[in-house]
């Protein structure tokens, strides 16, 4: 990450999280704030009846990426990611599939990140919706 200033905080005696950063201090030129993006595969009017929480992550993860490439960004410029899921408990045992999914798209990038649980979203399938910033150079 040599094109922008990227610092994760971890307050004095705080246990490292796990998979995402508490917050982070980043320094560029231009900033990209992704609306949410849901597990739906581009072209596709609805997600398909059955999908499961982690093929939603995956999807809606892979999408937020696309959209920050198009806007001239990479992965590792993501400084802040908001998730909301309709299950907790869903999105606790699709686990390995999420982090898979992180593995492909962020790597070990791990950007301030909030997970919430709301009744319902966009899409009456859908499971997942992530929102990012970013700080391009």
């Amino acid at each position: 990450m040599s094109d922008i200033a990227y610092t994760p905080i971890l307050p004095e005696g705080w246990s490292r999280p796990r998979g995402f950063s508490h917050a982070v201090v980043a320094k560029g030129t231009k900033s990209v704030r992704i609306a949410g993006q849901i597990g739906r595969e581009p072209g596709q009017s609805h997600i398909p009846p059955g999908t499961d929480a982690g093929t939603q992550w995956r999807v809606a993860l892979s999408n937020l990426v696309t959209v920050l490439k198009a806007a001239g960004g990479e992965p590792q410029h993501l400084v802040a990611l908001r998730a909301y899921v309709t299950d907790i408990a869903e999105f606790n045992a699709a686990g390995a599939a999420i982090g898979a999914a992180w593995g492909v798209t962020l790597g070990r990038h791990f950007p301030a990140m909030t997970l919430v649980q709301v009744s319902a979203l966009i899409d009456p399938q859908a499971k997942v919706e992530i929102e990012g910033e970013a700080i391009l150079p």
